[in-house]
């Protein structure tokens, strides 16, 4: 069987193929033969940065390198994030320095490098095993594996046990954010974080959160397994990592000052390498031009993709410093990618420039070299001639797809003839179409894909959920023949990626936008926006035909919830967003805002605290606009092939635990979905684009509820159903103690009521919800109270109990206990709230033993028990492990039906009992509780008791606790030479106080490994 130490030791031979030298931990300490490091707290090694130093940059003075070194050994700013900033910029641009020039004496200016990116060979490659690092409150760490670069800790990888199911890769996470609490000093040079049991592995920053951290699978095998070796092959090889260091990391800082740092995902990485290459197999002249097309699915970070190739492609040194244009057909996405490459402007080495028309445009493309430039294809003017003949611009184009471009005739054709040797990039969110062909004619074929399958199973995007709910248009039926033809022609047209005929367009304004349809528009949204709220906390946008249209609905909706609406842009949960003017009729003119206006309601939009729930628009944040807490798009606007497909794709953002996203057809768009999902399957795509809420998650949360109503076979709790908690509590207590008198009860019953109400957030308000909502609320208000008082609260389990499950949202509206503080106290319920659990005292023994549901005393028991060893395991090495052993004695003993129930609750309480007691026999025998640790060490052996006094036993105790307490502070269970001097002292006082020979060996291996212990507990 596969143990984490086999994954550890396969991880460091694939290291060591890879070009990396292979230390353990110990051999770089304080007090190792070749220590390389001054103290347990250092996480530079100094020595080796020394070296690289020299060898990289032999020009520069030694007492300039020294200071360089110094610099990089106090880092300047207050947190973590600035620090890891500050430092990331110095591995990639190098030390600004200032020193004497040896032959003229003038001071010169010069850059120390702290890393070769030219010759991967040049750099010291340095794995360590184990490592100890403590923090500067005393306390240790030991991470698995760290990856040094000339001396800097750039990669952790924290391992975990494959066959363990409760050591996941999340409780590893977990672990790296407890690591950055205690030695922050550890994670300033760190490129990125990794967690693998050797055949799963996700790679993250030191900002991200559980949800962030990604697969890592194999380059160049698309959809492989994101194994540890598919880590280490794929990115941690000496020059890939180079090449991702420099070329994949950026950070983004807020206005309040929130710093973010994005590193790119596999897929990310994959498709800037794969575009790199073919921009440079297709160079003119001697190439077409064609610089490929890369598909990402919407969601899944193509514009951070893009930035990351810009970037890339600028310090491409055959491209000679090259300028870089971003076209786009819109400019409100002019302004979004703009907004990430300023964010990103450290991985451009300069900042990017809008360009403000035509002439300012020609202005910034007539230049030798250099320059990142934004522009809207519509700045292209026929005629305006040749720009720039250079070889060296290379030309980016987000959605390229689009016919919008126009590339016949139009704003592209002419772009072609003013960079006639520029290179083309095409990104897109949605696949090319079978008979597109100017696309391909323009940038050439795909380079890169990565579909909304491969998006979803990485957890790079959620799935969506389509549902029809047709809000129907009043006409008899001739007129509804004429309508069914205009919304026909008004899709065509937007397919096309026109406007519709005003002789078609007007008519079907006027049916979808009827003052009779708005109001039943209104009334469905309210109510069903409501209910979606009820089962899953985050935002919805609703897409309209026209402004008009979307400012009626708003007066609509404002009249049935007028709690919703707020004059003030700070306040009121529903807003319009549009464009327009001050000549604009009202109620539209009241929804006109400046562009900074629209920019602070999408800050209060995507902020998931924000009461801003609900956003009504026609075509803003319909392309490029990422709002994570977004689960639910209403459509009531005539779309067809990518822009269908890229509206819908509002909602897939990863967000928490939010499962998924639902669309909402209001108009009938069920072909148009058809056709874009043809069109997706014929380009390569796989997997459901989009799945059926009727299809799919109704039937799931059926199935989950027929798995709990299995569950509870023999339990009936029908009376709880429409009650109060209150009144039903012996119902509760009832089911509960049916849940824990099933073999893994709870962690059974745990998980199918996470099912449950996963399926039940996507599907609610189907029909079939209602008749499963009260039973949802009952199982919810049951795991609560369980988890209240019964959960394991160690660190073995605390990422799995901990966790936000996807029900929380719908606890708190459903269940009604979400805080702990809400939540019904089980124990109070039982009769034992007024217990001191802690002490396990008689009367609460007593309770427990007369309880009526036999289950629950049992897990009471079983829970205390469990809480009070794990306490005295940090203390008392002998007393837990004798109790630990009993406890689990008596547990295996039960599991296999060996003694009943009852049997099984009295020997709990008689341990308990013992337990109780064994706390104050230290104090009868006039101990600290650390000399009775030791105390216990030395008669642990029957035969030792005999033959010493106790007064003897309690001498020894207290100098052995001395003895330990004038021990080094830190970290000395990893100094050999440390525990080799206490061991001699150790074997010294035995043999000075007459303890048995033939046991002072067994002995003493007990005192050092609960000396181990105190220290490591230590304040």
């Amino acid at each position: 069987m596969l143990r984490e130490q086999d994954v550890e030791l396969g991880a460091l031979g694939l290291l060591r193929q890879s070009g990396f030298d292979l230390r353990h931990g110990p051999e770089l300490g304080p007090d190792a033969p070749q220590a390389e490091r001054a103290s347990f707290a250092d996480v530079v090694l100094q020595a080796r940065v020394a070296a690289a130093l020299q060898r990289l940059n032999p020009r520069l003075p030694r007492e300039t390198l020294d200071g360089v070194a110094r610099t990089l050994a106090h880092p300047p700013h207050p947190t973590l994030i600035q620090n890891n900033r500050w430092l990331h910029g110095l591995l990639v641009d190098g030390v600004p320095v200032e020193y004497r020039d040896a032959k003229s004496g003038e001071m010169r200016g010069g850059c120390a490098r702290l890393v070769d990116f030219d010759q991967p060979q040049a750099n010291d490659w340095l794995a360590v095993r184990q490592l100890t690092i403590t923090g500067a409150a005393g306390k240790s760490i030991r991470p698995d594996l760290l990856l040094f670069l000339n001396g800097l800790p750039v990669v952790v990888i924290e391992l975990k046990d494959p066959a363990d199911e409760q050591a996941d890769l999340g409780v590893a996470m977990a672990q790296l954010k407890r690591y950055m609490a205690t030695t922050p000093d550890l994670f300033v040079p760190n490129v990125l974080c990794a967690v693998s049991d050797g055949l799963l592995t996700r790679v993250g920053s030191i900002t991200a959160g559980a949800s962030r951290y990604m697969p890592w699978r194999p380059l160049a095998d698309e959809g492989g397994a994101p194994t540890l070796e598919a880590l280490i092959r794929g990115l941690l090889e000496p020059r890939t990592l180079l090449d991702y260091l420099r070329a994949c990391v950026t950070f983004e800082e807020d206005e309040r000052g929130d710093i973010v740092k994005k590193i790119a995902g596999y897929h990310q990485f994959r498709a800037l390498r794969k575009g790199r290459a073919s921009v440079l197999a297709h160079l003119k002249p001697e190439g077409d031009g064609r610089g490929g097309v890369v598909w990402h699915t919407q969601g899944s970070g193509k514009s951070l993709t893009m930035l990351m190739l810009a970037g890339s492609l600028i310090r491409e040194p055959r491209l000679a410093n090259p300028t870089v244009v971003l076209i786009t057909d819109r400019n409100d996405l002019d302004d979004q990618l703009f907004d990430t490459f300023a964010a990103g402007r450290a991985l451009l080495r300069q900042p990017p420039v809008q360009a403000a028309g035509r002439a300012h445009l020609k202005d910034l493309l007539d230049r030798a070299a250099g320059g990142v430039v934004f522009t809207t294809i519509q700045k292209f003017a026929e005629g305006a001639g040749v720009i720039s003949e250079r070889h060296n611009v290379v030309v980016m184009a987000d959605e390229a797809h689009r016919s919008q471009y126009g590339f016949v005739e139009g704003g592209a054709r002419w772009m072609r003839e003013a960079l006639p040797g520029a290179t083309f990039v095409g990104f897109t969110g949605t696949p090319l179409e079978g008979d597109d062909k100017n696309t391909i004619h323009v940038f050439g074929e795909y380079a890169d894909v990565y579909d909304i399958r491969q998006a979803v199973v990485d957890g790079a995007t959620k799935p969506l959920y389509y549902e029809s709910r047709i809000v129907k248009l009043k006409v008899d039926e001739e007129g509804l023949r004429v309508a069914e033809q205009e919304v026909e022609y008004a899709v065509n047209a937007d397919r096309d990626g026109e406007v519709a005929p005003g002789r078609y367009r007007v008519p079907l304004e006027s049916l979808v936008g009827a003052p009779e349809r708005i109001e039943r528009l209104a009334a469905f949204i309210a109510c069903h926006w409501e209910e979606r709220r009820a089962a899953m906390e985050g935002k919805a946008m609703v897409v309209t035909m026209s402004r008009d249209i979307a400012a009626g609905l708003y007066e609509a909706i404002r009249a049935l919830r007028p709690d919703w609406h707020d004059a003030d842009d700070e306040r009121g949960a529903m807003k319009v967003v549009v464009t327009g003017s001050g000549d604009d009729p009202e109620p539209l003119r009241s929804h006109v805002r400046t562009k900074a206006a629209r920019k602070r309601l999408a800050e209060r939009f995507k902020d998931p605290a924000d009461d801003l729930r609900l956003v009504i628009v026609c075509d803003m944040w319909l392309t490029g606009f990422d709002c994570p807490p977004a689960h639910t798009l209403y459509l009531d606007k005539p779309l067809a092939g990518h822009n269908l497909m890229q509206a819908i794709a509002r909602v897939n953002r990863v967000y928490g635990d939010k499962p998924g996203g639902l669309i909402v057809d209001m108009l009938g768009l069920a072909d148009q979905l058809a056709d874009a999902l043809a069109t997706y399957t014929q380009a390569g795509g796989t997997g459901e684009a989009v799945r059926q809420v009727q299809g799919e998650a109704v039937p799931a949360m059926q199935a989950a509820f027929e798995k709990l109503r299995d569950f509870f076979h023999g339990c009936d709790y029908a009376a709880a159903l429409h009650a109060e908690p209150h009144d039903v509590l012996a119902l509760y207590l009832r089911a509960i103690d049916h849940v824990l008198g099933q073999n893994d009860g709870w962690p059974r019953f745990r998980a199918l009521v996470k099912e449950l109400a996963t399926a039940f957030a996507l599907a609610v308000p189907r029909p079939e919800t209602a008749a499963i909502t009260p039973h949802l609320a009952f199982f919810q208000r049951c795991a609560a109270m369980i988890r209240k008082r019964l959960a394991d609260d160690d660190g073995r389990h605390a990422a799995n109990s901990r966790q936000r499950d996807v029900d929380a949202a719908v606890r708190q509206v459903i269940g009604g206990a979400v805080d702990a503080d809400d939540v019904i106290d089980l124990f109070a319920v039982a009769g034992l709230d007024e217990a001191r659990l802690d002490i396990l005292g008689d009367d609460f023994l007593q309770r427990v033993a007369a309880l009526e549901q036999k289950n629950l005393a049992l897990q009471t028991l079983r829970k205390l028990l469990n809480d009070q060893i794990r306490i005295t395991e940090r203390s008392n090495l002998v007393q837990s492990r004798k109790f630990r052993e009993a406890l689990e004695d008596a547990l295996s003993r039960y599991t296999n039906k060996a003694i009943s129930t009852a049997e099984m609750i009295s020997r709990l309480i008689d341990l308990a009992k013992s337990l109780r007691q064994a706390r104050w026999h230290g104090e009868q025998l006039g101990l600290s509780p650390e000399e009775t640790a030791f105390y216990d060490a030395l008669a642990d052996n029957e035969s030792a008791r005999d033959a010493m006094q106790s007064d003897t036993l309690r001498l020894m105790a207290r100098e052995l606790t001395e003895m330990v307490k004038k021990m080094p502070k830190l970290d000395w269970t990893q100094r050999e030479s440390v525990r080799a001097s206490l061991r001699r002292n150790v074997r010294r006082l035995l043999a000075r106080y007459g303890y048995p020979p033939d046991l002072a060996e067994g002995a003493t291996q007990l005192v050092l490994k609960q000396a181990e212990l105190s220290t490591d507990n230590a304040p």
